[in-house]
């Protein structure tokens, strides 16, 4: 919702590939911010929207590689 982007799957594949990007921004970025569930904020949020965005650019490019 933040980036208004689109994976494939719908809803699930935009929570999948949220839950995939928060994990990756906490290894990644570290836990620095509050902490909820075990996930820094912050750090989850930015890998999240990098990976939803990345992945939506690279679907959509081979979509269109396809036609």
């Amino acid at each position: 919702m933040i980036i208004g982007r689109n994976i494939p799957f719908g809803i699930v594949g935009n929570i999948i590939a949220g839950f995939v990007g928060s994990w990756l921004g906490s290894l990644i970025l570290g836990n620095w911010g509050p902490v909820v569930a075990g996930y820094a904020i912050i750090p989850a949020l930015i890998g999240a929207i990098v990976l939803v965005f990345t992945l939506s650019l690279v679907l959509k490019s081979t979509r269109k590689a396809s036609e």
